[in-house]
């Protein structure tokens, strides 16, 4: 399964959800434009937007990283400063991934049981 699945859980600072909205604009739209193995990109919010996760799914490591790539340093530092930023990746990522995410608020999880129904 060379799959990944991010799931990026955000609690954001006092008044900074409309900044979070502002920018998390600018990624879809980012992802839509550059982005060729982004998979799934999706942003939920809480009932009174102090929360958000963002759920990511890439075909594999490399996406990530060009993902990473075409968001660049600086949005990456500006979405990450509205808020407390923790995370998970489930998949297997590659060893430079891995070493990437060490210091990363960010845990990562390998398959271990799966079953796609495609019940819907």
């Amino acid at each position: 399964m060379n799959q990944l699945l991010g799931v990026a859980r955000f609690t954001f600072h006092a008044g900074a959800v409309e900044e979070f909205k502002r920018l998390s604009a600018k990624c879809i739209q980012i992802v839509r434009e550059q982005d060729t193995g982004t998979t799934r990109y999706e942003i939920y919010l809480n009932a009174d937007e102090s929360e958000a996760i963002v759920i990511e799914e890439y075909v594999d490591s490399s996406a990530f990283f060009d993902h990473l790539t075409h968001i660049g340093p600086e949005l990456m530092a500006a979405i990450s400063a509205t808020g407390t930023l923790t995370g998970e990746v489930l998949g297997n990522p590659s060893p430079e991934l891995r070493e990437q995410l060490e210091h990363a608020p960010v845990r990562t999880f390998v398959p271990f049981q799966s079953l796609t129904t495609g019940c819907e």
